[in-house]
């Protein structure tokens, strides 16, 4: 009788500790992933057209700041060294390595992490229960990250981030804006649904994801490399700040030109998101006779334009994919 209550201990002892496991991790997300630019590869590694808001459920405001929005502010002297917010982890070209922090007492992970990279800052999402600071505290490019798991998906909240390209075209997102991530690993492949709400500039939450894949002969560093400012563009008097006054965008309607679309539809807006605008566009789409950028895929060329439907001179090379 004794060896029979010895035995049943132990199986409920085995059994407790196998159901109670998954509040440590469901899965290990640790590893180094490269980037693959098959999904929405135009927008994440050569960049969008100009004016391209198209998919973006922009208020009125939001395509104002968009519109007003010049590259050349890049070239600040003050704006160099700037990095993007925790949205980059999505719309950005690069790669990421992903570890675990363990508390040394109990072994209970408090926190996984994001690399950085060259203009993104790394990320701490803690696992411990530790609440998000209130709505006055300071805002960082990081922002504050909290997760929890939700069966085998790592759920992650994102506050207090600064205000950071939604796209990198100058679509805007403002400090008030909050993320939601899903993070999923199958195999070898790690795929992140982020859902970002902006009242500031955004009627409806934007929804968009994409995949990594494991690759450990890919090294990406945890920290950015330093960063010093120069002189990018000598013709900036000291104090001057590029954009485009209300209407004065000279580059927007370029794009709409190129794809044979209606201007509004480059524009965004909610409305644009849903399929009952498909039938609004039939009549007014103009199909182009001949592709004129992003001609020959995610693995080949023709990232830039050669004009508007002149292929004349359209040479597709492939590559291996980026890393």
């Amino acid at each position: 009788m004794l060896r029979n209550l010895v035995a049943i201990a132990f199986v409920v002892a085995v059994a407790g500790a196998t159901h109670a496991s998954p509040a440590f991790a469901q899965i290990d997300l640790s590893g180094t992933y490269a980037s693959r630019m098959h999904e929405d590869w135009m927008e994440r590694w050569p960049g969008p057209d100009v004016g391209d808001f198209t998919g973006l459920p922009l208020n009125d405001d939001g395509r104002a700041k968009a519109q007003a929005y010049s590259p050349s502010q890049l070239s600040l002297p003050e704006r160099q060294c700037l990095y993007y917010g925790p949205s980059y982890t999505v719309i950005g070209p690069f790669g990421a390595k992903i570890w675990s922090e363990s508390d040394p007492v109990t072994g209970r992970i408090v926190s996984w992490n994001l690399s950085g990279a060259v203009d993104k800052t790394p990320r701490t999402i803690w696992m411990d229960g530790r609440p998000h600071p209130s709505p006055h505290d300071r805002h960082t490019f990081g922002g504050f990250s909290t997760g929890r798991w939700q069966g085998n998906t790592l759920v992650v909240t994102t506050t207090h981030m600064k205000a950071t390209p939604l796209r990198r075209n100058g679509v805007p997102t403002s400090d008030l804006a909050t993320m939601t991530e899903y993070v999923v690993r199958h195999d070898d492949l790690l795929t992140i649904t982020a859902v970002i709400e902006d009242p500031a500039y955004l009627t409806e939450p934007h929804v968009i994801s994409r995949s990594y894949q494991l690759d450990p002969t890919v090294n990406i560093q945890v920290f950015p490399n330093p960063c010093n400012p120069v002189i990018e563009a000598p013709g900036l008097a000291a104090g001057a700040v590029p954009h485009f006054v209300p209407g004065g965008n000279p580059f927007i309607g370029e794009m709409a030109k190129r794809y044979g679309l209606p201007l509004e539809v480059t524009l965004g807006g909610a409305e644009t998101l849903y399929p009952e605008y498909r039938r609004k566009l039939q009549s007014q789409y103009v199909r182009p006779a001949t592709c004129g950028r992003y001609c020959c895929g995610w693995g080949g060329g023709n990232t830039g334009a050669i004009g508007f439907g002149d292929t004349a001179n359209l040479v597709c090379t492939t590559r291996e994919p980026t890393r």
